[in-house]
């Protein structure tokens, strides 16, 4: 790399020259998902630009040789910028919270609902063609008929209040005057 102003492959994945080839697979894996033409919001040209520079980072820092010199040539060009101030930190990009479908997604939201659908009608089918009901009434709609046979209590209305011929008398006051 011979400009300075461009990141650094270690800076392009977001890890340190000390990692670990196992450290760069993972981080390879993270910013691939989130720079891919396929997965990204990014317009296309830019994330493939993105893209394209996180695998050349990745194959230059998986290999063991090309590791060596890449960090020779970054060691020189430290060495030859010390006497320039450095950049200032890029802020890292924040990663899209929602993305389109893609087409594949799209397809197998498809045949989801493709494959309900046919069970549907697959089930409805076979229960008509077999003369089974198709709607059948819950057995708990019915408890308020049969807790009135069940309990067979008599109501308050089958006793007349008064006699008919009685005469309109006031109440009686005393313990035992409503017993009756």
């Amino acid at each position: 790399m011979a400009v300075t102003d461009q990141p650094s492959y270690y800076e392009l994945l977001e890890i340190g020259p000390e990692a670990s080839a196992q450290d760069l697979r993972q981080a390879f894996r993270r910013l691939s998902k989130r720079y891919h033409p396929d997965t990204t919001a990014l317009p296309q040209p830019q994330a493939q630009e993105a893209f394209r520079q996180l695998q050349q980072a990745y194959l230059t820092l998986g290999d063991p040789a090309r590791r060596r010199l890449y960090d020779a040539g970054l060691q020189a060009q430290r060495g030859a910028a010390t006497a320039r101030p450095s950049p200032p930190p890029r802020a890292p990009q924040p990663v899209p919270v929602r993305r389109a479908l893609s087409g594949g997604e799209w397809f197998a939201l498809l045949l989801l609902a493709l494959a309900v659908v046919f069970s549907l009608v697959l089930g409805v089918g076979l229960a008509w063609a077999r003369g089974a009901a198709l709607f059948t009434a819950p057995s708990w709609w019915n408890t308020a008929e049969q807790t009135a046979v069940v309990l067979d209590l008599p109501s308050a209305d089958d006793r007349p209040a008064a006699p008919p011929d009685a005469a309109l008398q006031p109440p009686a006051a005393g313990p035992g005057a409503l017993a009756g």
